[in-house]
């Protein structure tokens, strides 16, 4: 992309858009449910009930109250604004996990933690709701991916940068230090806020209609009343190892005896995931999306074996690289089932229904989310060990699931 794709008032705000989207990657990554907070709550002595809750509480806050606030948000004709009480509330949420985190441990830490997560997932849910609607008002098809791409390595390329300065370090730190690694990720929020103010949105005069409240009762006799959309969401239900495993490999290595220098590696293994995984399995997805989703599940699944077996058999020096690289490994699946199971969602409709059922998948997978937290949490109590093979075991449901699906990308 190059400046004479656009028009001035576009360059204007595509550099803002790069920027405020950025810092907001920087604060997902020093605040990930995944890496960091799972690392906190161990060295703190929380339950490892709440280190299952980290990703479902995280992710289903985010998407559980869309299909509820669309039509709040649509009610607004500056979504720009809406944005903004997003990313203000984020980097509230996110202030007061730094605060917790230095001044709580045990039980205290792990309810203070999960519940101001679950609030900075709802401010979240209202940037994605609100943000691609900015981001279509105020620049045009075709360089709409571009600048998010350059958002999503303006974050990467920073954590990255964190990730191997803890790695660098020997030891324990003080409780200030991750403290002062959340709070950093807050003032990330905060200056997204600042940078997100200076986009100019062109606000439409007429009125705004809003759209149906009814979406929870839309959602469910959509979910009955379609056999392909009802084999969509429990295909990707069972899909969910790759996503609520990688907290338990954090923890994991911390229950071995790892030091900091480990979450470091975890850090660097999300950012270098996330930054190479999204191209390959795109290509793939769009020749069978069905199977990205099925071999991203078996990815993950046999990985966890894997981490588990270097975790509990191998010496200490393969175990040190091995769980930081299996960490990467299902990053890596995780990326292919996620791209997989958006590819499928586009192909197996058009239009409205297209829409209809990925407001609805969004939803339902919050519910189902935060189900599958509770059953894999109550089984962390057994420890680390018993939740990544109880998701092990469910990823190879899903394998199975997801291969009786139609192909609906697959060329005729």
């Amino acid at each position: 992309m190059t400046d004479t794709d656009l028009t001035q008032p576009e360059q204007h705000n595509a550099r803002r858009f790069i920027w405020a989207n950025g810092l907001q990657g920087v604060g997902d990554q020093l605040v990930n449910a995944k890496t960091v907070l799972p690392w906190l709550l161990q060295a703190a002595g929380a339950p490892g009930f709440f280190t299952a809750m980290l990703v479902p509480v995280r992710e289903s806050g985010s998407m559980l109250p869309q299909a509820a606030l669309t039509p709040w948000v649509t009610h607004h004709r500056s979504r720009k604004r809406i944005w903004l009480l997003g990313s203000a509330g984020q980097a509230v949420a996110a202030a007061f996990i730094a605060l917790a985190a230095l001044f709580m441990r045990g039980w205290a830490l792990g309810v203070s933690v999960v519940a101001l997560l679950a609030l900075l997932a709802v401010f979240r849910s209202l940037c994605s709701l609100a943000g691609k609607d900015v981001m279509g008002r105020t620049l045009h098809k075709g360089v709409r991916g571009k600048i998010t791409g350059r958002a999503t390595a303006l974050a990467g390329g920073v954590a990255l940068v964190f990730g191997l300065l803890l790695s660098l370090l020997q030891g324990s730190l003080p409780d200030w230090a991750l403290a002062g690694l959340i709070g950093l990720g807050a003032l990330g929020w905060f200056l997204a806020t600042a940078v997100f103010t200076t986009i100019q949105e062109p606000v439409p005069d007429d009125e705004p209609q809003g759209l149906n409240t009814r979406w929870w009762s839309d959602t469910w006799s959509l979910f009955t009343g379609d056999a392909q959309f009802r084999a969509f969401v429990i295909v990707r239900s069972l899909l969910l190892v790759s996503a609520l495993s990688t907290a338990f490999v954090v923890t994991l290595s911390q229950e071995i005896g790892h030091d900091l220098t480990g979450v470091g590696l975890f850090v660097v293994a999300s950012s270098l995931a996330s930054l190479v995984g999204g191209r390959i399995s795109g290509a793939w997805s769009d020749l069978s999306s069905r199977n990205v989703m099925a071999g991203g599940s078996a990815v993950a699944s046999v990985t966890i074996l894997a981490v588990v077996a270097a975790a509990h058999f191998a010496p200490d020096t393969v175990g040190a690289w091995g769980l930081p690289l299996g960490f990467f490994l299902i990053q890596l699946a995780h990326t292919a089932v996620r791209v997989g199971r958006k590819t499928y969602l586009v192909d197996m409709a058009e239009g409205d229904q297209r829409t209809r059922y990925t407001g609805a998948a969004n939803t339902m997978m919050g519910v189902i989310l935060l189900l599958m937290g509770f059953v894999s949490g109550l089984i962390a109590l057994a420890g680390s060990t018993a939740a990544l093979l109880f998701l092990a075991g469910t990823g190879f449901v899903g394998v199975l699931a997801a291969g009786r699906m139609d192909d609906v990308s697959a060329k005729k």
